[in-house]
């Protein structure tokens, strides 16, 4: 994709914007089946919270049913953190990801779930990126967010394994980059991804086919077909360990729903970030936790979506 063919005009994400947009609603009768169904799939050894983390922003976010596929060493510390979940443990390498025969636990829920987060708290990039790219074959139905080490597959090469070829996703998913992740990524410099983030983050989803959400002060997500969003706000607390395993983990529960890739990443961005909002006038712009982000997450839901 040549960078010259890019357009730069965006939607401002803000309030009258998400108004006019609103999440699909399960039916007043409907159980937690149609709620939606995710699978979070991260966390090791030294950081098992990262997928406490995501797993319960997207109950918060509105999904209706949790499964966490996490490190065997962890699980049980995991389950008792998510009384909400199931949870299965999965055998881990010597480096703290997890082994290739993950995919056989996990393949039975592929068919399954409504909306996979793979990422958060993971480690052994190499053996991640091998996890993910046997696993997304056989998410064709589900929503797929990629976070943290798993978003190292686009830096591997493509699906047929040619040398030198770019990777390029079959079927759009989220990524969720900030700008150091993003020059890891792509091997561009991370001085010239702050410059210019609009036009990284619309370049990447064009050759990645994926919904980019390139995180900073001001976010820009991109769609593979050139549209682009432009979100502003929040504040510096934000800036955080475990604030982006629950903005992943947002995202998850909004796409669960039944949102678009495109709408829970912008909705999911607006809701991360009005929360930090709500927080900084209880505790200060500085000093607010991670864990307490996603609670604010249903009121700010219902008062966003207000006339």
């Amino acid at each position: 994709m040549n960078a010259s063919s890019l357009q730069s005009p965006f939607t401002n994400i803000d309030a009258a914007m998400l108004r006019g947009w609103p999440l699909p609603l399960p039916p007043a009768d409907g159980d937690k089946e149609q709620r939606g169904h995710v699978l979070v799939l991260g966390g090791s050894r030294e950081m098992p919270g990262a997928v406490i983390l995501a797993a319960t922003a997207a109950l918060r976010a509105g999904a209706g049913k949790l499964t966490i596929a996490t490190g065997a060493s962890v699980a049980q510390l995991v389950a008792l953190a998510m009384p909400e979940a199931r949870v299965l443990g999965l055998r881990e390498t010597a480096e703290g990801g997890f082994t290739r025969d993950a995919t056989d636990q996990l393949d039975p829920l592929a068919d399954k779930v409504n909306a996979i987060l793979i990422g958060p708290g993971m480690q052994d990039e190499p053996a991640t990126a091998a996890l993910v790219r046997a696993l997304l074959p056989r998410l064709d139905g589900a929503a797929v967010v990629l976070d943290a080490c798993a978003m190292g597959i686009v830096a591997g090469p493509g699906p047929h394994g040619a040398e030198g070829a770019p990777f390029r996703f079959a079927l759009p998913v989220v990524l969720t980059p900030h700008a150091g992740e993003m020059a890891h990524l792509t091997g561009i410099a991370k001085q010239e991804i702050v410059r210019a983030p609009e036009r990284h983050a619309q370049l990447a989803a064009r050759n990645w086919n994926a919904v980019v959400a390139l995180k900073g002060a001001c976010t820009f997500i991109s769609a593979p077909d050139g549209s682009m969003w432009r979100h502003e706000g929040g504040n510096i607390g934000l800036a955080i360990s475990g604030s982006g395993d629950t903005l992943a983990g947002i995202i998850a529960g909004l796409a669960a729903r039944g949102a678009s890739l495109e709408q829970a990443s912008c909705w999911g961005v607006a809701l991360h970030a009005l929360a930090g909002e709500q927080l900084a006038t209880r505790f200060g712009v500085l000093g607010y936790l991670a864990r307490e982000i996603a609670n604010e997450v249903p009121a700010l839901m219902a008062q966003s979506a207000r006339p």
